[in-house]
């Protein structure tokens, strides 16, 4: 019988098949008995509150406590996801969920689930997407550590709207809302912690519509230490950030390399530049040339790693790079690759005849190095070229 159509509830096994269901509560569980049956309890009575046709699914991952026991008793809906994870675990309880609507949420006493007609308000409005906000809805005291509350939320969540433009105010809020077509929508592949970070980049790069209500965050209700590990979770989402993010992990330090690495050749191709007492040489020079080199490197892997995401979809597809790969083809590559290098070539050729002129002996390498590096930088580009143009090629093919 679904929850919200009957007081008594309580001792009663849900039915999902009873009646059309509105909203699907998921909580994810690995051991969770201390607090299970409180937030069952807390959930059923928010779902009355609201006062809408629901379910609650407890999608178990293993739990080798009363977790179980206490599901049953309390007439909810149990289903066990053997993989294991915490994205794992809300995969398996979300795609068994029947609701139009699901509201996820821990298991551990620290959200409140009485608040489930706040997401629900907003679903209802056209969101596909509403993520609890503990800033704005208050966090109590002994909740969050310090360094969670001060540094690391906000610091990741600053990362989070700065790389994809997203909205959302409290990245890592496990209480949130969404519709499950746009769920199945996202495609979500992480099955870790990165689920719920994935939950909200996803839904922002394909605009979705985003919503946040207030929610609050009280102390873990748990004895024992919670699942979170401070260091490990943070760098796994600043990964998740730069792996999902080409532009920030490659096209912006390759542009910056290339940009200082032509900048320094060309400032010392007519000679050496001092600046006060520092006298730069062909020696900067060639540092510049392997940041021009490293440069073309990042922006090359920038764009494979952009069209092999797009193409496995863990990214949306991005049309004005269809319209751009309508002009930069295979041959457009290969023929400026074969321009640079024929200009490295034939500038190689240059040198050596100056050698030859001086009787293949030792020369002012301070001259001569002011060719011999622009020509080997030519030559290298333009291979790199179209080894790549081939290998962008065959990223195609599947696209094709």
């Amino acid at each position: 019988m679904p929850v919200g159509t009957n007081p008594n509830l309580d001792s009663q096994r849900i039915n999902p098949a009873a009646a059309a269901l509105e909203v699907s509560v998921v909580m994810p569980c690995l051991n969770e008995a201390e607090t299970l049956e409180t937030c069952i309890r807390e959930a059923q009575q928010g779902l009355r509150d609201a006062g809408v046709s629901g379910e609650i699914i407890v999608a178990d991952n293993g739990s080798s406590d009363a977790s179980l026991e206490i599901a049953e008793r309390l007439g909810v809906r149990v289903v066990n996801v053997k993989a294991k994870g915490y994205g794992s675990a809300l995969m398996g309880g979300i795609a068994a969920a029947c609701g139009k609507f699901v509201v996820m949420g821990d298991a551990d006493d620290s959200y409140d689930f009485g608040h489930i007609g706040r997401f629900l308000e907003q679903l209802r409005q056209g969101a596909d997407l509403v993520m609890g906000n503990r800033f704005w809805g208050g966090i109590q005291k002994d909740a969050m550590p310090p360094l969670h509350r001060y540094l690391g939320n906000p610091a990741l969540t600053r990362i989070g709207r700065l790389f994809f433009k997203s909205p959302v105010g409290d990245f890592y809020c496990g209480l949130r809302g969404f519709r499950k077509d746009a769920y199945e929508r996202m495609g979500l592949r992480t099955t870790g912690m990165e689920f719920a970070t994935e939950m909200v980049v996803k839904a922002t790069l394909l605009k979705m519509r985003i919503a946040e209500v207030p929610t609050t965050l009280s102390p873990d209700g748990r004895s024992r230490r919670a699942h979170l590990r401070t260091w490990r979770d943070g760098w796994r989402t600043l990964r998740f950030f730069l792996l999902y993010s080409p532009r920030w992990l490659f096209l912006y330090p390759g542009i910056g390399l290339m940009l200082l690495g032509c900048a320094l050749c060309f400032w010392l191709l007519p000679g050496p530049q001092t600046v006060g007492k520092v006298t730069f040489d062909v020696h900067t020079m060639l540092y510049g040339a392997t940041f021009v080199l490293l440069g073309f490197q990042g922006i090359a892997f920038a764009v494979f790693t952009k069209l092999f995401a797009i193409s496995e979809g863990l990214l949306p597809p991005v049309p004005k790079l269809d319209k751009l790969f309508g002009y930069v083809t295979l041959e457009v590559g290969l023929v400026v690759g074969f321009l640079f290098t024929l200009v490295g070539f034939l500038s190689s050729l240059l040198a050596v005849r100056t050698w030859g002129m001086h009787h293949f002996a030792a020369l002012d390498y301070s001259r001569t190095m002011r060719h011999i590096i622009p020509a080997a930088l030519c030559m290298t580009l333009g291979v790199q070229t179209i080894f790549a143009s081939f290998f962008l090629s065959v990223l195609g093919l599947q696209r094709r």
